[in-house]
């Protein structure tokens, strides 16, 4: 029973012993990660609203699709629709407006606070007409031509082409009719031609080229079209792509084609810029007529500066966080990495020091009665006073009790069975000098 109770106060004093050196490690650690947590960056926030553009439109498609992707990771979403390009650049800029934005290319004027998260497909122009051919659209003039509202990248492409032909309000009727609408008045003859910027899968288009009548351009100067505005490409429509039983278009075509952006305030959260890249990627990655599998989304083709996150995704996919863990916990793994470096810096040296300062810490309790046994020493050397026998003995017992109280961990047992043997002969030594005295 003795024995028990001795070996739990043997292990109760060395927990005591550890604690008190682990603590003050544990506390200086907790205040490296106070200090560090200061530069941990805020969690992504649970909403997101994207400007997007008609309700009909190919954006707000989009749009709902990235809807769709984000709430599978708790995201909401809100999709505003707008008229176009213009509109949602604007909302991108307005506080509380947009987070994100889809804007044509070529639309942008000046340096605004935004970044690119990359292009996200090819938008042909299609200028669809009725009547007798037309290549070129220096032919235009006159015509009654539908170019999309105002705020729209259709009509700001448009306009953009038109002026250089020398086209403009003075000679030609400009309309702000677009989608359904101008399809219906080019179908009615209220109208010449129409512009669109749209996927070559649009039902629409489909739908007018397959009408009687009414015609495709195609642009015979395209690349000195492009070389004069860098923001578009020339792209081939092949005979029979859109529908091969009616040969639709009927022979090859040439267009020039701008480009469909993701842009997102500056200070947009770049988790969830992960998430709409990852959600690009899904929608965008199969290809069409004229895009191959695989080419978008792309770093290609974008105007405003390409977000640091971005530029990762393309040289090497999803973050390994991404792709093994869910949203929440490579966000919540990302965020709180950096206190990693309190971690490493302080806790590894830490526990380096924590066995010696242990060691010390017991090896006090036995060394600090040594002391004491030299000073004893010294009173017991030859030329010592008897008369102090009496005295010297007293201070051995009251060592030999104290000594007697000591507790150390079973590793350092034999330090204190020396120390009690040494204590011993030093009891010896001052008994015969207490005999000698009396003697």
């Amino acid at each position: 029973m003795h024995m028990a109770k001795r070996a739990m106060t043997l292990s109760r004093s060395s927990r005591n012993g550890m604690l008190k050196i682990i603590l003050p490690s544990v506390a200086v650690t907790l205040i490296g990660f106070v200090i560090a947590y200061q530069f941990v960056e805020p969690a992504p926030p649970s909403h997101v609203t994207i400007a997007a553009g008609s309700t009909n439109g190919a954006y707000y498609a989009c749009a709902t699709a990235y809807r769709e992707l984000l709430a599978e990771n708790g995201i909401e979403v809100t999709v505003l629709a707008t008229a176009g390009t213009r509109e949602n650049l604007a909302l991108l800029a307005a506080d509380g407006g947009a987070d994100v934005a889809f804007v044509q290319t070529g639309v942008a004027t000046g340096s605004p606070p935004f970044l690119a998260l990359g292009s996200l497909y090819l938008e042909p122009l299609w200028v669809i007409y009725r009547g007798a051919e037309l290549d070129a659209l220096t032919e235009l003039t006159g015509k009654r031509l539908a170019i999309g509202p105002d705020g729209s990248g259709t009509r700001a492409l448009a306009l953009t082409l038109l002026s250089d032909c020398g086209i403009g309000p003075t000679n030609a009727t400009l309309l702000e009719l677009t989608g359904e609408a101008a399809s219906a008045a080019l179908q009615a003859g209220e109208i010449d031609a129409a512009f669109f910027v749209m996927s070559p899968t649009s039902p629409l288009i489909a739908e007018l080229l397959a009408s009687p009548d009414i015609w495709l351009m195609s642009f015979r100067r395209a690349p000195a079209i492009c070389n004069r505005h860098r923001h578009l490409s020339p792209v081939v429509l092949y005979q029979g792509v859109m529908d091969l039983a009616r040969n639709i278009p009927p022979s090859n075509h040439i267009l020039v084609s701008a480009a469909a952006t993701l842009v997102v305030r500056a200070d947009f959260h770049p988790a969830l810029m992960d998430l709409l890249l990852d959600a690009a990627a899904r929608t965008h990655g199969q290809g069409n007529w004229i895009e191959a599998p695989g080419a978008f989304p792309s770093p290609q083709f974008v105007e405003f500066e390409l977000a640091d996150q971005a530029r990762d995704f393309y040289a090497s996919g999803r973050s390994f966080l991404q792709r093994v863990f869910p949203f929440w916990a490579a966000t919540l793994i990302n965020r709180f990495k950096i206190m990693l470096i309190p971690l490493l810096t302080l806790l590894i040296p830490l526990l380096k020091l924590v066995p010696p300062l242990y060691q010390w810490r017991v090896r006090r309790r036995i060394n600090r009665w040594y002391k004491a046994l030299q000073e004893l020493e010294t009173a017991v050397a030859p030329g010592a006073q008897p008369e102090r026998a009496d005295e010297l003995v007293a201070e051995i017992v009251r060592i030999e009790e104290e000594v007697a109280k000591v507790t150390v961990p079973p590793a350092y047992g034999d330090n204190l069975y020396q120390l009690r043997f040494h204590t011993s002969i030093a009891r010896q030594k001052l008994e015969a000098l207490k005999r000698s005295a009396q003697d």
